[in-house]
């Protein structure tokens, strides 16, 4: 079944929205729904006014927990209980639904074996922490966040899709995010100084 069918299933059912069942409806890709949804929002092209920085922080720990080789989420008991918002289900999914249909379309498995190993994984942690610690920093309600967290939500649809393409294409979007926010802040810097 494709993976937007099993998104759209398990937001249907009646099982809570939290991160623990979403761990239990995706188990071995888990990680990589987790940071779909926790980055759906900032990686809309929308000002959230810092709105999205629990989701982020979060993520930064999850992604800590792939470095270290974890296979499974952990997370505190509170924040495993804790729903993912109406916002998220209603207005970012739905959007993200079709952006991960066009994915299915032109994707096809392409080295996947590479992106099921550790060091991958590991790799994978190292930049979903740089890209969302980029976004985090980023300015509130300028947007600057936008293209880090598309390379969050493009590492995920990497790793659930198996298509090393798409994780090329990551890099690129979350790495020219970080380049956008550095030379934006550089220009602010010496009109200021």
């Amino acid at each position: 079944m494709k993976f937007s069918k099993q998104l759209i299933k398990w937001l249907n059912s009646q099982t809570p929205k939290t991160l623990s069942s979403l761990g239990d409806a995706f188990r071995e890709k888990s990680f990589a729904v987790a940071f779909l949804l926790l980055m759906a929002l900032a990686a809309l092209p929308l000002p959230t006014g810092g709105v999205t920085h629990v989701f982020e922080v979060i993520t930064i720990l999850l992604g800590f927990e792939l470095v270290i080789g974890r296979r499974s989420i952990w997370l505190p008991r509170r924040w495993r209980k804790m729903q993912i918002g109406k916002t998220i289900q209603t207005k970012a999914l739905p959007k993200f639904i079709s952006f991960i249909r066009f994915f299915e379309r032109f994707s096809r498995p392409r080295f996947g074996k590479l992106l099921a190993h550790q060091y991958f994984s590991r790799l994978a942690g190292v930049l979903i922490i740089l890209f969302t610690i980029s976004a985090l920093l980023a300015p509130p309600l300028s947007g600057l966040d936008t293209l880090p967290a598309m390379g969050v939500i493009l590492i995920s649809l990497s790793i659930l899709l198996e298509d090393v393409v798409i994780f090329v294409f990551a890099i690129i979007a979350g790495s020219s995010g970080i380049m956008i926010e550095l030379l934006l802040g550089s220009f602010v810097l010496r009109i200021f100084h």
